[in-house]
């Protein structure tokens, strides 16, 4: 008996990836024309969708005050650093943000629909998952990243 076709009931959201974000990441990984890129979930469209860049000359510190108090993102990093041999390297961080504040509704959405998103993004080094600001602290980003 073939169940071609048909699908099982599964935990996942339905929420699909918008062709845009993947081509901004895109443009953050082989261009380096952004910093980083906030997304969001727009449930009108059932999709994850660029809601905002940071130029190149942005800091960590505008990215995460970017980042909403009470209401889940998703966010891609770009991380620049210079190793111990001097040598410039630069490192892609995935952040799953969703706030202790932030609804229930919104968390369960991004939590089943983050894998998804992630797939899509190839070339992530490292995923941070934040409820707090202590969570994704500048610190935590060059420990990983060295």
């Amino acid at each position: 008996m073939s169940f071609r076709g048909f699908s099982r009931p599964n935990a996942t959201s339905g929420i699909g990836v918008a062709d845009q974000t993947k081509d901004t990441f895109l443009e953050l990984k082989r261009k380096k024309v952004y910093r980083y890129v906030k997304y969001r979930i727009d449930e009108k469209k059932r999709e994850v969708v660029v809601e905002k860049t940071g130029a190149p000359a942005e800091t960590y510190d505008d990215f995460a005050a970017s980042l909403p108090e009470t209401d889940c993102r998703y966010a891609v990093y770009d991380f620049d650093f210079v190793t111990s041999e001097n040598c410039q390297k630069s490192k892609i961080f995935f952040i799953a943000w969703c706030p202790s504040s932030s609804r229930i509704r919104a968390k369960m959405l991004y939590a089943t629909s983050k894998d998804r998103l992630r797939r899509e993004l190839d070339g992530i080094h490292y995923e941070i998952q934040a409820t707090d600001p202590t969570e994704m602290d500048l610190e935590v980003v060059r420990d990983r990243a060295h």
